[in-house]
């Protein structure tokens, strides 16, 4: 035999009822059926009364809405004769209804009593029609189901309704159909109810003293869920599962399954399967004492999000008779739960979770409890703190698995959340913890994308900069992000874009083909400040802060991102030349933090030159010294001059190459230049400051003063010197090349010749070149060449920085 239970979704409507007799008319044995009340009809009966305490005709509204759902339903689902006597039948159940309201509204009064008397008629209406429609015998379950007023509560007297039911049921093999939820007292015979979700567990109740093969929880999701798929959309469905699995995740959020249900199921070893009526051919999830051959040894995470800590702190807690037992007693007995207890191993402290909603009545009577021990300064305080969320790990076989809790502690800490409280039961078959409401999102995701390793990992960008290296970066993620997902597993998500006016920000991800328009339509007024507190507001998981400006104010931002566990990702060659101090408090706040800050484009567009400088370092060697040609743009002027094309003509052909800056003195000061051997000294191991760098420019000072045209108007002056000087070099089968030097310590940068011999002679274009002499390549220096200007190689470079973040994870 099987019984079977469709909660409120499952029976409100229409459509939804006829799936439910599909399912009930597939099968080959005997069953009961357990109903609950039409979807969102127990709030409204609730909310009904509560309206009638005024004393006014307001319910009214509410209570014909009550009546009007329900005739709905039964005009569509029955004909003829049929529809018209349940009809009738109904409507004596709505007049009984529609008295009690009359009566609280007369006395302005809801009584308990009241309350679970108006509260059942949910279920005792749709039990009727529903049990009409399909065929079954209805069975009243305040004939068997009781219960009994124990520690402030109702909870099920087992023996006599075990009793009851055998009686009732007999051993006649039809279609049964019961109302769940609905109680009676042993004694009185009053209406009481198993509680909200009490439906689950009158199917549970009637499977165990039944001797049922299975119960089958018939509901609107595919099953248990390894998270809230409403907060992470990798969550998926638990095939198989423990009783004690269930029931930890249950009782710590999760909703599909009232937490009571599992014990009856449990003791009769009965399996429950969890299944969709909108997807009965789903395999749902299955929760039984079967071994579980999956490799997974946590099972899913489950939360509760309205969490408020309550503290009790004294040194003579520990010696205070019967402490805890008064703690917990003075709550259940006043109907508070406590869902979470962690307790310093010295005893002076205890914290406890409760909800929100229970807080301030719940420190008022342990004050009350406690105060003669306060009093007496045995206990020092009983403190809460609000707006946290508790969240549990769930699995049987975290006890054979090490690492798990190190696992957890180091996921959180890279994303910057911080546990408040701790604690683990002796099965370890549960860990959970209290952290920040602000953060359960991001904690939730975090540690479902650690532990579950669903098909691909996420990284969420914010990217700064919609010029050229950041509009190539931006192509290029839309054009990569499939082949990413194959090969990598990666899912790279852009959720901010900000540009010089505008910017845009959504947890969800942002369309890059249309990027422009939203932020044109929707944009937010850009500014450093605003969005720095955008991201940080977004509090989002595997986060990556990626500068394609040239902006200070943007640098600026980088240690409060790094502070904040979110990774730095810069193509902005200012905060790594910045002062030394600054660029060590950066590359440090980075490694306390767990993050990364990278800045491989600073130097050599997308050339491999930072990462393999640290990577000989990491391995032991030292460098002593460096030579390079950084600028793709002076290297340009200086291989295209000639007697056709002098010097200040190469510097406009620099410029429509998309190599020099729109103002081209930047690049001739050798500005840029300095800032990268700056960073690749520092990179090396050197203290060096940009003041400290030896200056050999080829343009005279007056160039760099007042306007753009006045140097357009100067340089050209230059035109016919620069000629001589190359025909001497010409002759003498020689070169200029800007190059910046370090050895020891000690930089330089500046025009130099070059002859055929060296390295840097055939340099082509705006290539990049440098040398590097090491302890370990001394004779023959290492050397690294390449492209190393332009948008694409340098966008390419922060790409592939990005990449390696998403590495270490």
């Amino acid at each position: 035999m099987k019984v079977l239970k469709f909660g409120g979704t499952s029976v409100g409507s229409v459509e939804n009822l006829q799936k439910v007799k599909g399912i009930v008319g597939s099968l080959s044995e005997p069953a009961v059926v357990v109903v609950s009340a039409v979807g969102g009809i127990t709030d409204k009966l609730l909310s009904t009364a509560r309206t009638a305490t005024c004393g006014t005709d307001d319910y009214l509204a509410e209570y014909n809405q009550i009546i009007e759902r329900h005739r709905t339903i039964i005009k569509g689902l029955l004909e003829g004769k049929q529809q018209e006597d349940v009809l009738q039948k109904v409507e004596l159940l709505h007049n009984e209804l529609a008295n009690l309201y009359k009566g609280v509204s007369l006395i302005r009064d809801l009584s308990a009593k009241t309350e679970n008397t108006i509260v059942c008629y949910g279920e005792r209406i749709s039990s009727l029609f529903i049990s009409e429609y399909l065929g079954a015998e209805l069975l009243d379950s305040r004939d068997f189901i009781k219960t009994e007023f124990v520690g402030g509560k109702n909870v099920l007297n087992a023996e006599l309704t075990k009793k009851l039911i055998k009686e009732r049921f007999g051993a006649e093999k039809k279609l049964r159909l019961v109302p769940g939820f609905i109680s009676t007292d042993a004694k009185s015979g009053e209406i009481t109810n198993l509680g909200r979700g009490g439906s689950d567990y009158t199917a549970a109740i009637l499977a165990a003293d039944l001797d049922a093969s299975v119960l089958e929880i018939w509901t609107d999701v595919d099953g248990f869920m390894t998270a809230d798929p409403r907060v992470i959309s990798k969550a998926y469905t638990i095939e198989k599962l423990s009783y004690i699995e269930a029931m930890e995740l249950s009782n710590f959020g999760a909703k599909v399954l009232y937490p009571p249900t599992i014990y009856p199921a449990y003791k009769k070893n009965i399996p429950i399967y969890i299944k969709n009526t909108q997807n009965p051919e789903g395999a749902g999830s299955c929760i039984s004492d079967e071994p579980d051959d999956s490799n997974k040894f946590i099972k899913g995470i489950s939360s509760i999000s309205d969490t408020s800590l309550i503290t009790i702190q004294g040194m003579g807690l520990i010696g205070i008779e019967a402490a805890n037992g008064r703690m917990f007693s003075t709550l259940s007995c006043n109907g508070i739960a406590v869902f979470f207890i962690s307790q310093a191993s010295s005893g002076s402290s205890i914290s406890f979770g409760v909800h929100n909603g229970d807080a301030e009545k719940a420190v008022a009577l342990l004050r009350k409890e406690f105060k003669k021990e306060i009093e007496m300064d045995e206990i020092n305080s009983i403190v809460v703190e609000n707006d946290l969320a508790t969240i549990a790990i769930v699995g049987e076989k975290m006890r054979q698995t090490t690492g798990t809790a190190g696992k957890l502690f180091d996921t959180l800490g890279r994303n910057n959340i911080n546990i408040i409280a701790l604690a683990q039961g002796s099965s370890e078959t549960n860990i959970s913890f209290v952290v920040k409401a602000a953060n359960l999102r991001k904690a939730l995701n975090s540690i479902h994308e650690s532990f579950f390793l669903s098909e691909y990992q996420e990284l969420n960008l914010f990217v700064v900069g919609t010029g050229t290296v950041g509009g190539s970066l931006l192509n290029q993620f839309q054009t990569q992000k499939d082949l990413l997902m194959k090969q990598n597993s990666l899912k790279v998500k852009v959720i901010g874009i900000a540009g010089s006016k505008k910017f845009i920000i959504d947890r969800d991800g942002i369309d890059l083909l249309s990027f422009r328009q939203r932020m044109n339509e929707e944009g937010l007024p850009s500014s450093p400040e605003a969005i720095k507190n955008a991201l940080l507001d977004l509090n989002i998981f595997n986060c990556v802060f990626v500068d394609c400006t040239a902006s200070a104010d943007i640098a600026g931002l980088y240690h409060d991102m790094l502070q904040n566990n979110i990774s730095v990702v810069a193509a902005n060659k200012i905060a790594a030349s910045s002062a030394y101090e600054n660029y060590i408090k950066l590359k440090h706040t980075a490694r306390k933090r767990g993050v990364k800050f990278l800045f491989e484009t600073n130097v050599g567009a997308g050339l491999p030159i930072i990462n393999t400088i640290n990577d000989l370092i990491y391995s032991g060697d030292r460098i002593l010294k460096l030579e390079a040609v950084l600028s793709g743009t002076l290297n340009f002027i200086f291989n295209t001059i000639s007697s056709e094309i002098p010097l200040s003509k190469t510097i406009e052909m620099a410029m429509e190459a998309g190599f020099a800056e729109p103002d081209p003195r930047i690049d001739l000061s050798g500005k840029d230049v300095i800032r990268k051997l700056v960073i690749l000294a520092r990179e090396s191991g050197y203290v060096v400051e940009e003041a400290d760098v030896e200056k050999n420019l080829f343009i005279p000072k007056d160039c760099f003063e007042g306007s753009l045209d006045d140097f357009w108007g100067k340089v050209q002056k230059l035109d016919a010197d620069f000629e001589e000087k190359r025909k001497v070099l010409e002759s003498k089968k020689m070169r200029w090349r800007f190059i910046a030097k370090m050895e020891e310590g000690k930089t330089s940068v500046g025009l130099a010749a070059v002859d055929e011999r060296h390295p840097f002679y055939d340099l082509e274009g705006s290539n990049n070149i440098i040398l590097l002499t090491t302890e370990r390549y001394k004779q023959y220096p290492m050397m690294i060449r390449g492209y190393g200007a332009g948008a694409d190689v340098t966008a390419a470079g922060v790409f592939a920085d990005i990449i390696s973040i998403a590495n270490i994870r």
